[in-house]
């Protein structure tokens, strides 16, 4: 198993506010359809509940404290550790796709990271992804994408290998 963190972040972490995303940029979510098919998603319970539905083509993992929560078309663990070890003899990509706390409570199991880097800071965000240690990571393949009709800011995709 290895574990992939995907995330589109601002120039300051920040990913969303009141439990949304901060844009809309159509490449992103196309590139994060193409990444992610076939494989795991790991995400909190408030990320899913802004997703609303299960992703399709995609085995969708919630984790959340909520001893009763069960939507319908996924599975459901009360923690992280719980949901990485059911996975962890498989050949699954599991990718984490957030939110916030999510995101804090894996970078420092990820093996790989997918990074949108969009052009653009956010103060009002109440969510951020986790600072970083760039200098522990590689980057293996990146693609800049500049702001149009379908983006609303230009971003620069990066995927990170650990060093």
């Amino acid at each position: 198993m290895q574990i992939h963190l995907i995330a589109a972040i601002a120039q300051n972490n920040a990913i969303g506010k009141d439990n949304q995303l901060l844009w809309h940029i159509k490449d992103d979510l196309q590139l994060f359809k193409k990444t992610t098919l076939n494989n795991v998603l790991i995400m909190g319970r408030k990320s899913y509940e802004s997703i609303g539905r299960p992703l399709p083509k995609r085995t969708n993992v919630v984790i959340t404290r909520k001893r009763d929560y069960q939507p319908e078309g996924v599975m459901v663990f009360n923690s992280l550790n719980q949901a990485f070890d059911h996975f962890r003899k498989t050949e699954f990509e599991v990718f984490v796709i957030g939110g916030g706390e999510i995101y804090r409570q894996s970078l420092d199991d990820a093996h790989v990271l997918h990074i949108s880097h969009v052009d653009v800071s956010v103060e009002e965000a109440d969510t951020f992804f986790p600072k970083v240690k760039w200098e522990e990571w590689k980057v293996v393949e990146e693609q800049s994408y500049d702001r149009s009709e379908v983006n609303d800011y230009a971003f620069t995709y990066k995927q990170y290998v650990k060093k």
